[in-house]
């Protein structure tokens, strides 16, 4: 999201949106990683907040947000399942902590992640 979002006469920063996106997406069971797991996982570490690589948001004409989320799964988990749950989180998360309608949440499987034994 390149501009400022308005909602309410509130304005949030280029960065706000993606973080909430972030926290909720990762907080659902089998998402491995939001973005590449080799670049959100060193950028997690490094700055000690969640990765927002692998999101983009944008509003439509009717104040509506769009939400584009590239995600790694874990092995194992029915993938339209994960990304039905996956969309209800993050369309959750954003009506609850912003205020702001999702008009759509576009989910793309980039990698499965197998656990190491």
């Amino acid at each position: 999201m390149s501009n400022q979002l308005n909602v309410d006469g509130m304005s949030l920063a280029p960065g706000v949106v993606e973080t909430i996106i972030s926290i909720a997406a990762n907080e659902v069971d089998g998402i491995a990683s939001v973005g590449s797991y080799a670049t959100s996982g060193l950028r997690s570490m490094l700055a000690s907040r969640p990765s927002t690589s692998g999101i983009e948001t944008s509003v439509d004409d009717e104040g509506k947000l769009a939400v584009t989320l590239h995600v790694e799964v874990h092995y194992g988990h029915v993938l339209p399942d994960l990304a039905a749950r996956l969309r209800e989180a993050v369309a959750d998360a954003l009506r609850v902590q912003v205020g702001v309608e999702v008009a759509s949440v576009d989910v793309f499987v980039d990698g499965i992640q197998f656990d190491q034994q």
